[in-house]
């Protein structure tokens, strides 16, 4: 396991450094007047920055409804209380905006198993949840797409980016809604190889879309936290004096959504950045303010995701150094096969059960 660890590290340090240098260069000596960069800051209008914070707010909160309803079809009773699911999903956003490498979407599932009645298959089951709920994420982004393909002033890298994300969502969607039809219950344990079992326990959270009804909830709920962080980026677009019309927000949004799809240092820092000030250019917004807009967009999106994720990492006796213990996405396998001993919690979080009162 830990020769395992170290080759992984060693291979994201071998593709992280490369795309960091490349754009801390491109930042460094293709990039604005700094200047300009500061003065956009000081003309920032803090009462829009509010409301962009608030709007945030309400799309973390919709969105964990979306998650809850697909946890309540792929499990039979008792499923988690709506406070509960809201505490794991602010602690996932925390992880991920400070962790590279999606360490957030197990920390989720961590809280979850640690407040719940042990069973057979939880975690993988869990994590099979967080699959499905991120799939949901492709329809509202598949939409968003088409409408700003459509409306929006996109150059022309951007035109190719957003319609191989459109062709990618449209193959997920279709993948995903062909294995919840063909599930058949399998047996986690029985599943054999990393791979396998990482699929079985993907399937395992599809049981959502083999429910019309629970589908259309969990879509409702993804398709209005996206609106709300449409409304969010329009609103910080106001904060920074951009006057840009609403699909230039929508440009935004999906292009900051691509820039994070792979999180190769917490963040993406710079190339957020870049994705986000590029395209303003076609609406006469300067690459100074644009540069300076995306680091306060990212700002507002982190203060709630990190701001709460905190607040909620603190209420679940969690810390910071046992997020970085959660096991990876390719470890999932080894988790399934422990946590199907009654005593068994994920790696890194059974040596501080946060006590429960009552």
């Amino acid at each position: 396991m830990s020769s395992r660890l170290a080759q992984s590290r060693l291979l994201r340090v071998g593709v992280i450094l490369p795309v960091a240098g490349a754009v801390v260069a491109l930042l460094w000596f293709r990039g604005p007047d700094w200047h300009v960069v500061g003065n956009a800051f000081q003309a920032v209008r803090w009462e829009w920055v509010a409301g962009a914070i608030a709007l945030n707010l309400l799309s973390v909160v919709v969105r964990s409804f979306a998650w809850r309803t697909v946890i309540k079809q792929s499990m039979p009773p008792p499923h988690p209380p709506a406070s509960l699911t809201f505490s794991a999903f602010c602690v996932g956003l925390f992880g991920n905006a400070v962790l590279p490498g999606r360490i957030g979407e197990l920390a989720r599932v961590a809280v979850l198993t640690r407040r719940m009645p042990r069973r057979p298959g939880l975690w993988a089951t869990l994590v099979g949840t967080v699959f499905a709920h991120r799939l949901f994420d492709l329809v509202p982004a598949l939409g968003l797409v088409l409408w700003v393909l459509a409306t929006a002033k996109i150059p022309g890298w951007a035109t190719w980016s957003l319609t191989l994300f459109a062709a990618s969502a449209v193959v997920l969607l279709a993948v995903g809604f062909a294995a919840a039809r063909r599930y058949s219950n399998p047996q986690i344990r029985t599943a054999e190889g990393a791979v396998r079992r990482l699929i079985t326990m993907a399937r395992q959270g599809l049981g959502v879309l083999r429910s019309p009804l629970a589908a259309a909830v969990a879509g409702f709920f993804q398709c209005l936290g996206w609106l709300f962080q449409l409304l969010a980026v329009y609103v910080a677009m106001r904060a920074f004096g951009i006057h840009a019309p609403l699909p230039a927000a929508g440009l935004v949004l999906v292009l900051m959504n691509i820039a994070t799809i792979f999180p190769l240092w917490p963040g993406n820092v710079g190339l957020v950045q870049a994705a986000i000030a590029l395209p303003l250019t076609q609406y006469g917004v300067a690459k100074g303010v644009g540069i300076a807009f995306g680091f306060g967009l990212q700002a507002i999106e982190a203060s709630v995701g990190i701001g709460f994720g905190l607040l909620f990492l603190a209420h679940e006796g969690l810390s910071f150094a046992m997020l970085r213990k959660m096991p990876s996405a390719a470890d999932a396998d080894a988790a399934t096969g422990e946590e199907d001993r009654p005593d068994a919690e994920p790696e890194g979080v059974h040596r501080s059960r946060a006590r429960v009162p009552g």
